[in-house]
């Protein structure tokens, strides 16, 4: 495997979600591996299995079978090995006090699932760009909200 390739964990159980991602992640001019897990429960094991590396960054699904997305990253920031992994929520909606919440639990970016690959394609190559450019810092408030318009 490439050692410069991102390697992606994307966590959602919807399939034809994952094949959007992908073919949005493909069309990137970036090299990435990318690892699709269905629920939290298959999700929260493949993090904690001992010996292997964590990926560069997890997009993660609120709402997956076993365990959800909340309940995972809330785990995911408890855990001292797990805290520093990028975590961006993928969600078909947003309220104001979610992503609030969200945001105080440690999520890096928040994404509203776009209609469209264009748009899709978009707010990954978004979420990329400042991963890459900047620390695994979460950002402001007022720029946690990623999506298309920006």
């Amino acid at each position: 495997m490439d050692t410069n390739q991102r390697q992606i964990l994307l966590a959602d159980d919807d399939q034809d979600d994952c094949l959007f991602f992908k073919e949005a992640l493909n069309e990137l001019p970036v090299a990435v591996h990318l690892t699709t897990v269905h629920d939290g429960e298959e999700l929260m094991q493949r993090l904690n299995r001992q010996g292997e590396p964590l990926p560069h960054i997890l997009f993660l699904d609120l709402n997956m079978p076993r365990k959800s997305g909340h309940e995972c990253l809330a785990e995911i920031k408890r855990d001292q090995k797990l805290k520093q992994l990028p975590v961006i929520i993928l969600s078909t909606s947003f309220e104001k006090e979610m992503a609030d919440m969200l945001y105080l639990i440690g999520a890096h970016y928040c994404i509203r699932k776009p209609a469209s690959i264009t748009q899709l394609r978009q707010v990954i190559q978004q979420a990329l760009t400042l991963l890459t450019q900047g620390s695994h810092l979460q950002p402001t408030k007022e720029d946690f909200m990623l999506s298309c318009e920006r």
